[in-house]
């Protein structure tokens, strides 16, 4: 793989604070780490939906019952964070947020930074990025998350917790089978890998790389190429 292309997803719950306001200071500096580093053919990055699309998808549920509709919600909200960051990047950014793989390939003529949210119910962002990743032929797929990598078990919940700093597809596999629940696939429902994502790391055969977006000096060392892993490392 020649291409120097990258694809970077970032978390909806890096954007806002514990009091549900826009974490300016955060996309800040995230923004200007990528603005540094230019030397990428493209840099596409994807945003998640975060703690308000949340709010509008537990109100949806509770009310109304319908997942398709608290579904598109989220897909709404996390294309409304992407719009947010093309206005950090300006001139830099393509203007548009694609909502398909067609406008994206209509975006890629643009040679600027592509800025991305969710696409169609019932796929996470997770899956967006990593479907992507495909798409462009991705060298480097980095996931910004609020934990440091994938773990042997939920860290939320188990404090005995252990980073796995390297996973197979194999070995992922068994975490998300043991993690998962009949949830995984609903509207609003956080997990960094899904079955879905799953399924395309298999046929991709990509490589990606997880990490928390809490603290970004990690993320900034991997950027700049000094360092090789930020949290776990998923490859074939």
């Amino acid at each position: 793989m020649n291409n120097k292309n990258i694809v970077i997803k970032i978390g909806g719950s890096l954007l806002f604070d514990k009091n549900k306001n826009i974490n300016s200071k955060k996309i800040s500096e995230f923004c200007n780490l990528v603005k540094e580093n230019k030397n990428y053919d493209e840099i596409i990055i994807i945003v998640g939906g975060g703690i308000i699309a949340r709010e509008y998808i537990n109100f949806i549920r509770k009310h109304t019952q319908n997942e398709a509709l608290a579904d598109l919600i989220g897909i709404n909200f996390s294309q409304i964070n992407a719009q947010l960051i093309i206005s950090y990047f300006k001139d830099l950014a393509y203007p548009l947020v694609p909502k398909n793989i067609d406008e994206l390939s209509i975006a890629l003529l643009s040679k600027k930074i592509i800025i991305m949210g969710g696409l169609q119910p019932g796929q996470s962002t997770t899956s967006v990025a990593l479907e992507v990743a495909e798409f462009i032929k991705a060298k480097q797929t980095i996931i910004l998350t609020d934990v440091k990598g994938i773990y042997n078990k939920d860290p939320k919940k188990h404090k005995d917790a252990k980073l796995l700093e390297h996973l197979n597809y194999s070995e992922l596999s068994e975490i998300i089978l043991k993690e998962g629940d009949i949830n995984q696939a609903t509207a609003g429902e956080y997990r960094i890998f899904d079955t879905v994502s799953l399924q395309i790391l298999k046929r991709s055969h990509l490589k990606v790389q997880i990490g928390s977006g809490l603290e970004l000096s990690k993320f900034q060392e991997l950027w700049l190429g000094n360092i090789q892993n930020i949290g776990t490392i998923i490859s074939d």
